[in-house]
């Protein structure tokens, strides 16, 4: 490629204005280049050209869309009808290029239109003129529901001149016009316009982009009527709700919670759907706290009055589950105090009904994950059966996870050990279950903690899922839980055997984690160098290898040097360069420059001796893959 075609990419990079793409021509010419150079470089130019115009098209077409999208962002948070349409008159002198651009509408009481924004005019018997249907550009197009462009305002017979209307124009000082309507349908509620002071003339796509937004401003304006009488009907619905309350019975709103509750219980309402309904009946303000039944414990079940509030005990049996709390109706008479000791009877029911079905799903996803792991025989057909009920996706990867809770050497010295180790138990068999079911997955106490069999979502590793389930177990029981993790397994339904295997290496990890003070943390084999492919049922070799020290053995590809070889010589002359020099003939300035850039690759703690055990390792393993493909 020349020098000079070069320069024809250089100016299209940059932006360069149209006359700078003759300067290569004509520095060729005054250089004696010879008719085919100079016949190149006009073609080329005259490419560039057109590369540069269909740029600039792409930019102006962006420009374009982007206004629009942002008009329509607008209109959808509408607030303020003024605002969006001055908005759009705003865009449309930016983009179309012009000193002026304004709105009118049509006032089908007086059978004329008006100016309601202008922007960038400076004339007030403009911005206050009126015209009548068929006068003017304007009344043209009001009348006739079609865009009408003008290079030449004063000089165009087309359309009807009035004295008023010339007069303002001439004000105005504005000769060519181009003016799109506002249509609703076939109706024409009015028109914009884009507007120069001298002679120009309107392309087609700037006469559709004025249209696409007169369009929104249509838009906008119906949407704003629309809220308008929205307002008006809501307003008087209110009023209407004000009579009908006011004329309502205590009785009545007792007989309307009374049915609101119990169509939340049929229908499965929650405890805040119960809050909810009471609200609306008592006009107040009803929410569920967990705490804070205070003196309603020991008001056998009555309301009782707490400051400005009213409270009412949720309850079951002895035991509290918490309290229903009105605010905002200080006084309340005796029946409304009755409907608010009635939801909370019916709060407790719900309570307890939930928390039944959860124990009772809690033990169902318990008991299949213990077939898998103690019946791996059982017929698959039936397993599915079981699975799909309780909504799991047994197509996807799922990882087996050990959790446990590992408390410090003192605490299990204590005497307490054994009944907190219990409830440990029981709080963490509590939360893994939780977990379990939001993830469409199955999880069991066993072996003094808690199993866990969780599908992978799209991109996600065993490593990842199991430091997510220790931050989450963690997070809910307020204390470190450990996680072990299993390679991923495929199909479990169809293979249970491998759901055993998998928990055997699942609970590997962990003790390893364990015995590496990483209690808390959540990891899988791979996360655990060496002592992971030890642990891992797989043996995943390569995977090793390419975690290790991948990254040198591409760059090795890539470039053609020479560090992994390098690598092996500097370990085995005791990590001396000097003597890692002699066993590769080459001069020590270059160990060193191999050497740091390893450290670049491999991270500067590369040399510390748990790195530099696993690096040694890897290097081994390639290199006897190395001999096998040979």
């Amino acid at each position: 490629m020349s020098h000079e075609l070069v320069s024809y990419l250089e100016l299209l990079a940059r932006g360069a204005a149209t006359e700078a793409y003759d300067r290569p021509v004509l520095l060729a010419r005054a250089s004696g280049a010879g008719p085919e150079v100079l016949a190149e470089l006009e073609e080329a130019k005259q490419l560039a050209l057109r590369v540069r115009a269909e740029l600039e098209g792409r930019r102006r077409r962006e420009a374009e869309l982007s206004a629009l999208f942002a008009t329509a962002h607008d209109l959808a948070g509408l607030r303020d009808l003024d605002a969006v349409l001055r908005a759009i008159v705003q865009r449309a002198r930016s983009l179309l290029g012009t000193e002026v651009a304004y709105l009118s509408l049509n006032d089908p009481a007086a059978g004329d239109t008006y100016m309601r924004v202008t922007e960038g005019s400076v004339s007030a018997r403009f911005q206050q003129v009126r015209l009548g249907m068929g006068e003017g550009l304007g009344g043209l197009v009001a009348q006739t529901a079609r865009p009408y462009v003008t290079e030449d305002y004063f000089a165009d017979p087309r359309f009807q001149h009035t004295r008023a209307i010339d007069a303002a124009v001439r004000d105005e000082g504005l000769v060519a016009i181009l003016g799109v309507p506002l249509s609703l349908g076939s109706q024409v509620i009015g028109v914009l316009f884009a507007a120069d002071r001298r002679a120009r003339v309107f392309e087609r796509e700037q006469v559709a982009l004025l249209g696409s937004l007169a369009a929104h401003a249509a838009v906008a304006i119906d949407t704003a009527n629309l809220l308008a009488e929205t307002r008006s009907a809501l307003a008087e619905l209110e009023r209407a709700n004000d009579i009908i309350r006011e004329h309502s019975a205590v009785i009545e709103r007792a007989s309307d919670v009374h049915d609101r509750l119990s169509e939340l219980v049929l229908h499965g309402g929650g405890v805040h759907d119960v809050a909810h309904a009471v609200s609306e009946v008592l006009g107040g303000t009803v929410e569920f706290t967990e705490a804070g039944a205070g003196s309603a414990r020991r008001a056998g079940g009555h309301a009782v009055r707490e400051g400005d509030d009213w409270v009412a005990a949720v309850s079951a049996g002895d035991e509290t589950l918490g309290a229903l709390v009105l605010h905002g109706q200080p006084e309340l008479d005796p029946v409304d105090q009755r409907t608010l000791e009635r939801a909370a009877l019916v709060t407790s029911l719900l309570l307890l009904a939930r928390r039944s079905a959860g124990e009772a799903e809690q033990r169902v996803r318990g008991e299949l994950l213990d077939d898998l792991l103690d019946a791996p025989d059982r017929d698959p057909r039936l397993l599915r059966e079981r699975a799909a009920r309780l909504r799991t996706d047994s197509e996807a990867p799922h990882v087996v996870l050990a959790a446990r809770i590992d408390r410090a050497a003192e605490d299990a010295a204590d005497s307490d050990a054994g009944r907190r180790e219990s409830a440990d138990r029981r709080r963490l068999w509590s939360a893994a279950s939780h977990l379990a079911a939001t993830r469409h997955g199955l999880a069991s106490a066993r072996d003094g903690g808690t199993v866990l069999l969780l599908p992978l979502g799209p991109g996600e590793s065993a490593a990842e899922l199991a430091r997510q389930t220790a931050r989450s177990l963690g997070g809910t029981l307020r204390e470190p839980v450990t996680v072990g993790a299993s390679a991923p397994v495929r199909k479990v339904l169809d293979r249970p055997d491998q759901v055993a295997l998998a928990y055997e290496e699942a609970r590997r990890c962990l003790d390893a984690l364990v015995l590496l003070h990483r209690s808390g943390q959540g990891a899988a084999a791979e996360d655990l160098g060496f002592l992971g492919l030890l642990l891992a049922d797989g043996r995943d070799i390569d995977g090793f290898v390419g975690r290790t020290i991948g990254q040198v053995v591409d760059y090795d590809l890539r470039r053609g040097t020479d560090l992994v070889r390098t690598l092996d010589a500097y370990f085995a002359s005791g990590m001396s360069p000097a003597r890692t020099k002699d066993e590769l003939h080459v001069h020590v300035n270059t160990v060193a420059q191999r050497l740091e850039r390893v450290g670049r690759l491999l991270g500067p703690d590369w040399q510390s001796p748990a790195r530099a055990l696993e690096i040694q390792l890897a290097l081994r393993l390639h290199a006897m893959a190395a001999a096998v493909t040979r």
